[in-house]
């Protein structure tokens, strides 16, 4: 397939904080329809750890989510900050949100978030062997409470709905699959 040419005609932002960049742009398709009012939000994306203990328990975070109202059990994640490069991402969300850190932090997979409304890209990784180095240092909009679940009965959690955080899904089966070919 060739890719067709959306022309932008104009772009404002509506959004540009710490939290989000959104923009609106009117754009023009190949065929002359302009659509006035098409939203894209613009990030560098996030990171999803599946950390696992030295005794092979899977590292879980339980908090409150705003947009959905409701405290949620997924994987420890993060936003990538400016600049910032996915691992170190990584490293440094997992040691903030549960205190653990990882000498073994591979990236095991990628993927587009909302290629048809953002930029942004999600980054899963595998933190093998991880042990409590510190205290969380949490974000003032994070309330978290750090909970363990032996790696034999994590993937029944992703099944049966108790996990269902589309990032910590995605991430959780990728982890499963990389550690059953190791």
């Amino acid at each position: 397939m060739e890719k067709p040419t959306w022309r932008r005609r104009s772009s404002t932002y509506i959004a540009d904080s710490p939290h989000m960049r959104m923009r609106v742009d009117e754009v023009e398709l190949p065929d002359g329809t302009i659509i006035p009012a098409y939203f894209v939000r613009e990030s560098a994306g996030f990171v999803i750890v599946f950390g696992l203990t030295e005794d092979r328990k899977v590292i879980l975070v339980r908090q409150y989510r705003y947009g959905a109202d409701a405290i949620h059990l997924e994987l420890p994640a993060g936003t990538i900050d400016e600049a910032e490069d996915p691992q170190t991402c990584a490293v440094r969300e997992l040691a903030e949100e549960t205190g653990y850190e990882s000498n073994d932090v591979t990236l095991i997979g990628s993927y587009r978030i909302e290629p048809a409304r953002s930029s942004a890209s999600a980054f899963m990784f595998l933190a093998i062997d991880a042990r409590r180095t510190r205290e969380k240092l949490l974000d003032p909009t994070e309330v978290i409470e750090v909970e363990f679940e032996p790696l034999e009965s994590f993937r029944e959690m992703l099944r049966d709905g108790r996990i269902d955080n589309g990032a910590s899904i995605a991430t959780g089966y990728a982890a499963l699959d990389r550690l059953n070919a190791l």
